[in-house]
Parts: structure tokens; C-alpha cells; sequence
């Protein structure tokens, strides 16, 4: 996945995420691509910059891309 498809999936988390679930949206973000985001070495400030969320979500991304090794999401979610 290209640095431009993972923005333009961002954004569209980030901006249809469910009243109250913005930050989870962030963090299911992280853990769902941290093996695209990894194994390609894209950086998390350029995706962040080029989904037009602001800056400060970097940290959130990077605390989903911790809980990968962790968590699974279930099929049946959405994104």
C-alpha cells in the first residue's frame, strides 16, 4: 500500500469515526496498517500531513502501531 492510499485512509477514518471514537479511530488506524506502515518504512508524520489531520495525531498512530503486536481487529469492523 502507497503512502497516498494509507492518507487517503486516515482520512476517511478520521473524518467518518463515530461520535465519542475519534482517538480509537486513530489507534485502529496504527494497528490495522503498522505491517504496511513497518515493512515499508513509510513515515507516520508525511501520512499524517497528507490526510489533512492534525500533526499531534502522530503519537496516536504510533501507540496503535504498539498494540499491533498485541491485538487483532475483528472481520467484521468497516475500515
Amino acid at each position: 500500500m502507497t503512502s497516498k492510499e494509507l492518507s487517503k485512509i486516515l482520512h476517511e477514518m478520521y473524518f467518518n469515526a463515530p461520535k465519542g471514537e475519534l482517538v480509537s479511530m486513530i489507534h485502529l488506524f496504527g494497528i490495522k496498517y503498522a505491517e504496511d506502515l513497518m515493512k515499508r518504512n513509510i513515515s507516520i508524520k508525511e501520512i499524517v500531513k497528507d490526510s489533512g489531520i492534525s500533526t499531534t495525531y502522530q503519537t496516536e498512530i504510533s501507540k496503535g502501531i504498539k498494540l499491533a503486536k498485541y491485538v487483532t481487529v475483528k472481520p467484521n469492523y468497516y475500515y
